[in-house]
């Protein structure tokens, strides 16, 4: 009966020993699975010693002994978004006072990425939330120093570049670790409730802008013609004018070299003038030459220069 209790006693003895080293092992594996994590390619992890920042966790596996060490892992190359705007979550945060005072609505997106990770995590209680916030914030600011008419037709690209610039310098002011890629300005328009007026006074203000264009271009060409023969009517009297002023000159020379030879041979002079003259004044007129001596032979006194001439051409 002793060997039969001995023999019970050293069986219960070995189970026990069997059984804490499958305790054991099963505490190392809940360990290690604990401990051991994996890092992809577009992720970061910061390891944490009680709570408090030890250092950043690269790609590949990782250990952090559990539960003195504690990883999160962070997608930092992942882009996110965040949408504002009326039509997106159907409040009034696309509402925007302009520095017109004008209302205009819009939807803008804000894309971002973690660029480091332990601030991120520690700097930043409520990312989503403080993004959005920051990104409304610095979008009501830029548009209040604009007027409505650049921040419809043409005025997108630079709000997009100064919005980003802003919305970065800002959470870089919060140690946030956020990234801002780009900035998408979707929409700029009116309120809904007033777009149809708006869109009437845009049509108007183009159609005045076309005539003024077009009164512009008119006058313009009037000018230019009025100018065109305002130089022509310059050029011909400068033309008649040296005419004139040539014909005198010429008429001041022949009276003077008439004078010199007149003073020479008066006589001469009289009677050559006295030919000339009566050449230019009967040059063209009908003449007809009478012989006296012819009246009483039976010839016809008068001879017909100009009838004769004729007929010989």
């Amino acid at each position: 009966g002793g060997a039969n209790g001995s023999g019970r006693g050293s069986g219960g003895g070995g189970f026990g020993r069997s059984g804490y080293f499958l305790i054991i092992a099963g505490l190392v594996v809940f360990w290690l699975f604990n401990s051991l994590y994996t890092v992809q390619n577009f992720e970061k992890s910061v390891e944490l010693f009680f709570g408090r920042y030890i250092e950043t966790g690269e790609e590949g596996l990782n250990f952090a002994p559990w539960p003195v060490v504690r990883a999160e892992v962070v997608p930092v190359d992942r882009e996110q978004t965040e949408d504002i705007g009326v039509g997106i979550r159907g409040g009034d945060a696309g509402l925007m006072l302009t520095g017109d005072e004008n209302i205009v609505d819009i939807d803008f997106q804000v894309v971002w990425n973690v660029n480091d990770p332990a601030r991120f995590l520690f700097n930043l209680r409520e990312p989503q939330a403080t993004i959005r916030a920051v990104s409304e914030s610095a979008m009501r600011e830029i548009i209040a120093q604009s007027d409505l008419a650049p921040i419809l037709n043409r005025d997108r690209a630079a709000i997009s570049d100064s919005l980003e610039l802003l919305i970065q310098n800002t959470l870089d002011s919060y140690d946030s670790g956020v990234n801002v890629v780009r900035v998408n300005f979707d929409k700029a328009d009116p309120p809904e409730q007033v777009i149809d007026s708006f869109r009437e006074v845009q049509a108007a203000e183009q159609q005045r802008d076309r005539l003024e264009k077009e009164a512009d271009a008119y006058a313009n060409r009037i000018l230019a013609q009025a100018r065109g023969e305002a130089a022509q009517v310059r050029e011909q009297a400068e033309a008649y004018r040296a005419q004139v002023v040539n014909e005198a000159t010429g008429e001041a020379s022949r009276f003077g070299a008439v004078l010199t030879e007149y003073k020479k041979a008066p006589d001469v002079t009289r009677k050559r003038l006295y030919l000339e003259t009566m050449e230019r004044v009967l040059g063209d007129v009908e003449k007809v030459i009478i012989d006296e001596s012819a009246g009483g032979s039976g010839v016809v006194p008068y001879l017909p220069l100009n009838q004769l001439r004729q007929e010989t051409k």
